[in-house]
């Protein structure tokens, strides 16, 4: 446990509990990870928005983690970005990536209509747990029907998980006094908050709906026997504003503070996360000796080598053929 107060650097991820009203919970401040990742790659600002808030949830979900693997987020959708993809390698490194059509994009901003679920239109999402090569991969998916991420990341705990969760994202750009000539660079914060009683009845979140209700007849509500504390829980995490979470000079502590003051709220070591990409050159020959020798063959370009571009890092690698002739045995 650490006493608040102590300054919290951005890329860091907070664990906290509030015990007067059984909840526990994480913050994330991303700043100069976050900003290499999108600036990279040169997004256009409502991509990088989305990417950043992908990113956040990211960070908020793997570092959980208790065992070296990796997280995964990953969207699949129609929409003007249809795919997002996210990596948290356990315990501090992230990476992501967006593909987007730059023409759709330019066609809605024109028409105004920019939201986040409004970009992702309609697909799914899909968190990965990945062990390890010796132990099984857990994944949960969840449709994204023009939704926003935080609406899915509460669906994915109402279904998959059975923890009533709450979170918030938040993405923008602030000012720094380095030498940039803009100062600018981009943040994002993340709060999830969840209610985790001793009391499985406590607990309890009201079941599914098995399927499509018949015509005329309404679903019961989710939150129809939620208990008193996490409703106040829920409560004091929505009042959390968007400057709030990515205010570089408001700290984790302090925030928490503003709002479980008056429950009481205890803060433990925090994790510093960072960007980092994981391809390498063995893995790209490795990759690519997966191929068959007519699939390698098609892939050899004018210059009579392989060029491969990593879609995170942007990382470039050039291949010679003769390179991936004697497979290592």
């Amino acid at each position: 446990m650490r006493d608040v107060g102590v300054r919290t650097e951005d890329d860091r991820v907070l664990p906290f509990a509030v015990e007067g009203l059984d909840v526990r919970g994480r913050v994330v401040k991303l700043g100069p990870a976050l900003d290499r990742i999108l600036r990279r790659h040169a997004y256009p600002p409502p991509v990088a928005r989305v990417l950043g808030e992908a990113t956040a949830l990211t960070a908020l979900l793997g570092s959980a983690l208790k065992f070296n693997g990796r997280f995964q987020l990953q969207t699949r959708t129609d929409g003007v970005i249809d795919m997002l993809v996210v990596d948290f390698d356990a315990p501090d490194r992230l990476r992501a990536c967006a593909r987007f059509d730059a023409e759709r994009l330019a066609a809605m901003a024109e028409a105004g209509t920019l939201t986040t679920g409004d970009l992702l239109g309609h697909g799914h999402l899909a968190l990965t747990v990945d062990q390890g090569a010796e132990m099984s991969r857990y994944q949960g998916v969840v449709a994204l029907e023009g939704n926003d991420l935080e609406a899915a990341a509460h669906q994915y705990f109402l279904q998959s998980e059975q923890i009533p969760t709450r979170v918030r994202l938040a993405v923008g750009e602030a000012f720094t006094s380095d030498n940039d000539a803009s100062g600018m660079r981009y943040r994002a914060g993340g709060l999830m908050v969840q209610f985790l009683p001793h009391s499985a009845e406590r607990q309890r979140q009201a079941d599914l709906p098995p399927g499509d209700a018949p015509e005329g007849h309404d679903i019961a509500d989710a939150d129809a026997f939620e208990d008193d504390a996490w409703v106040e829980a829920k409560l004091l995490a929505d009042t959390t504003e968007d400057h709030e979470l990515i205010d570089p000079t408001l700290q984790s502590e302090r925030l928490l503070l503003r709002l479980f003051h008056e429950r009481g709220v205890r803060v433990f070591e925090g994790q510093s996360v960072h960007e980092e990409c994981r391809c390498s050159r063995p893995r790209i020959l490795a990759t690519l000796r997966s191929f068959s020798q007519q699939d390698r063959d098609d892939m050899v370009g004018d210059d009579g080598r392989i060029g491969i571009t990593c879609e995170f890092c942007s990382r470039h690698y050039e291949v010679e053929p003769a390179e991936l002739a004697d497979e290592p045995v």
